[in-house]
Formats: C-alpha cells, structure tokens, sequence
C-alpha cells in the first residue's frame, strides 16, 4: 500500500512550488543521484538501478502545470527520439497528479520515454524539487550534473548531453565555446554556476517503463 504524504510534508512542498527564481541552484549540483522506484504509468517500474551507466535527463512534472509543462513535453520527446540510440534515457517522474490526467497529459504528446508515479513525494523530494517543472542532468556515473527550473530549453538539454557525450563538445550552435567542453555550464534560469563533466562510455541496459495510477490527497501544489 502506498504510504501518504504527511500534511507537514504536502504544506512544506505547496510552498516551495510557488516558484521564485531567484532561489539558489541546487546543493545536489555535482553529488550522487538519490536511487528511486517507482511505479509506470501503464503498469512496470521506473528503477534507477536499471539505468545505471546512462546519461539521464530526469523531469518531474505534473499534468495540471500549464504552460510550463504543456510547452517542454514535445522537446523533451525530441531528445529522447533523438539520443536515445546514444546511450540517454529521458526519465519523466509525474507528481501530485490524477491517474487519468496524467495518461492523457503522456497520450495528448505521444509520450514514449519511461513515465513514473512518485505516489508518495518521497523522489520530490529526494531531489530537492521546489517547483513544476524541474529537470535534472545525471552523467554516466550518476552525478547531478545540471538542473534546470521551468520549462527546460531544448537547446539547454543538447547543449549539457553533448558535453557528457564522447568527445564532450557542444553542438555547433549552441554558443558554448570548445573551451567549455572540460566543464559544463548549469543554469539555474538567470542563474550560471559551474560543475565538471564526466565524460564515460554509456553502458547498461535500458528498462522500458510505463506510468501507473497515482493515490493522492487533496492538496495541489502549484506551477507558475
């Protein structure tokens, strides 16, 4: 049975979603990934553990979050279509949400990357999360290498995969000198801090997730 989030804990995170950007970048930047488990949309299991040695792009989001949500869905679908032969696994990880909504949120833009259910808030925050949308950047190693708050930027994502990539230089376009290739740049909206990057060959197999009904109270946290 799925264990309910504490009010304390639902209070806290109402909170925190109400967005300020000027909130610092997060303190995981450049530490482990915390492990999860969680359940798919459609029935399977979102397991880190069977993802390890991929570059991971993780977006918590919520179908209720418009437009944030609604306007990264399909750049966040083009990069999986478009790296996931390289070795990158885009994990989505829906919160505070209903079974149904969020089923049509994943069909609405043709969602077929891995789709979990975070029923208990525990992974929210795990991570840290202060708001819908939010997404990580984890390297081969499972190293928090970059984290973006809002609708995260397509070019963003390419900009911080080719880096971790082989090679480990931005795209031609993407207005990261080759200099910046020994490290990367992590942007917190305004925001600029700076991390190393890891630079390993992507290995491990891909466990193919789908999204199952979340249980959950009342309480809504918000999205800008």
């Amino acid at each position: 049975m799925a264990t309910a989030v504490t009010l304390p804990a639902v209070a806290l995170l109402a909170y925190g979603f109400v967005r300020n950007p000027r909130v610092p970048p997060s303190p995981l930047v450049g530490r482990p990934m915390p492990s999860f488990r969680i359940p798919g949309l459609d029935g399977g299991v979102v397991d880190s553990a069977a993802l390890r040695g991929r570059i991971l792009v993780v977006n918590f989001w919520a179908s209720w979050c418009y437009p944030a949500c609604y306007e990264e869905a399909p750049r966040l679908q083009r990069i999986w279509e478009a790296y996931r032969d390289r070795g990158v696994v885009v994990v989505g990880v829906n919160i505070q949400d209903r079974e149904g909504p969020a089923r049509q949120f994943v069909r609405r833009f043709g969602l077929t990357f891995p789709n979990g259910v975070d029923r208990t808030g525990r992974v929210s925050i795990d991570f840290g999360v202060s708001g819908v949308p939010e997404t990580f950047v984890i390297d081969q190693g499972g190293r928090i290498v970059g984290k973006y708050s809002g609708a995260v930027p397509e070019a963003w994502l390419r900009q911080q995969i080719e880096l971790l990539l082989p090679g480990g230089y931005p795209p031609p376009d993407s207005g990261l000198s080759a200099a910046a290739s020994s490290g990367r740049t992590v942007r917190r909206r305004n925001d600029a801090a700076t991390t190393s990057a890891a630079n390993r060959t992507a290995k491990g197999a891909l466990q193919r997730i789908q999204p199952t009904p979340s249980r959950g109270g009342s309480s809504r946290i918000h999205c800008p």
